[in-house]
């Protein structure tokens, strides 16, 4: 048995700054961002909203902070949000869309990683003293629960399209907006030119220690201040976060490294008794593992991977698997190292198709 590494696979949060952003972290002029004195934030927002293509742009500590703040600016208090079912925010910000921000989410089909236009027109309530105002809709890009999938850019302009035909706003939560972008082979303003404002984080496959960034046009983004500071969200020295992020922004085709290993990650997994991968599917960073047999145990699985130092995301039936800086080839070859050893398989036993004991 080769020797017990640690690889963190769970998710990309689970990334650690560079060097590079500990030594600009050291560097960084501060001021007090509440008042706008943030050099380095000032700086961090400015090229964040160049490189979106909107008017201005917006530091807040995460990226629910970022949906959240987003929501409170678009929609009145009623009003009803169509978003993804598998999205993470229908599913995984505590509910303040409804709690916080006093909007009604109506979830949408997208287990393909994406909704589709026929969905939303259908779903846009008729202007009637019954139904909530249908307002906005939330788009997630890439999906993680899918795989990672980007959306298409002629997909993403059908929505834009059927949105304003609808008169909805669009809101696109990009935490691994770049992610897309180095996958399509097009400039982030080329995704963002369809929606109305678009967020993206920091703090995963960018590897800064927190934050994340929204954009959109100056009037939003004045709103959204407002609504950054009611939620808690005024920060005061905040260049210690936005240094590490202008050196992130410096660096994002670096990205396409850890779409390479995952798909290294897919391939190998596919190789591998009793396991399901489409590697086609895997245009980002993340992997989506099932496993063949019904009666597969991914509980056993995750926890059999874990006693050999590899963890993983638990999506109840499957896994999920996520690579970042921080994970070389080395992690890689040993994770697959790791899933034969779990799975009862050998490198040399081991062919697509086959039956295995989960």
């Amino acid at each position: 048995m080769s020797k017990r590494r640690s690889v963190d696979l769970r998710s990309d949060t689970f990334s650690l700054p560079s060097p590079e952003m500990y030594e600009a972290l050291q560097r960084a002029a501060l001021g007090d961002d509440v008042y706008g004195e943030d050099p380095t934030v000032n700086m961090l927002e400015a090229r964040a909203a160049a490189l979106t293509g909107k008017e201005a742009a917006l530091l807040v500590s995460s990226g629910t902070q970022a949906n959240l703040v987003a929501l409170l600016s678009l929609c009145d208090r009623g009003d009803e949000v169509l978003l993804g079912g598998g999205s993470d925010l229908f599913n995984f910000e505590t509910g303040g869309i409804a709690a916080v921000a006093g909007l009604h989410p109506r979830p949408l089909d997208d287990e393909a990683g994406y909704i589709s236009p026929e969905a939303v027109a259908a779903a846009v309530r008729p202007r009637d003293v019954h139904f909530g105002r249908t307002r906005l809709l939330c788009l997630e890009n890439t999906h993680a629960r899918s795989g990672g999938t980007p959306i298409p850019l002629d997909l993403l302009r059908a929505l834009a399209e059927i949105a304003a035909k609808r008169g909805l706003l669009v809101h696109m939560d990009g935490a691994r907006l770049f992610n897309a972008a180095v996958a399509q082979g097009v400039d982030p303003a080329e995704i963002a030119a369809h929606v109305h404002s678009v967020s993206f984080c920091l703090s995963k496959g960018l590897s800064c220690p927190a934050g994340s960034i929204l954009c959109g046009a100056a009037g939003f983004i004045e709103k959204a201040r407002r609504a950054r500071k009611m939620l808690g969200g005024g920060m005061r020295q905040a260049g210690w976060l936005a240094a590490p992020g202008l050196v992130a922004l410096d660096n994002i085709g670096r990205l396409a490294e850890d779409h390479a290993r995952a798909q290294r990650l897919a391939v190998g997994l596919m190789g591998i008794d009793g396991l399901r991968v489409d590697a086609q599917r895997v245009r980002t960073n993340i992997v989506i593992v099932e496993l063949q047999s019904p009666d597969g145990d991914a509980a056993t699985l995750i926890s059999a991977l874990r006693e050999q130092g590899v963890r993983c995301f638990s999506l109840g039936k499957g896994l999920r698997m996520v690579v970042h800086r921080n994970i070389d080839d080395a992690d890689v070859e040993y994770t697959l190292a790791a899933c034969r050893r779990a799975m009862g398989a050998t490198t040399e036993s081991a062919r697509p198709g086959r039956s295995g004991p989960y």
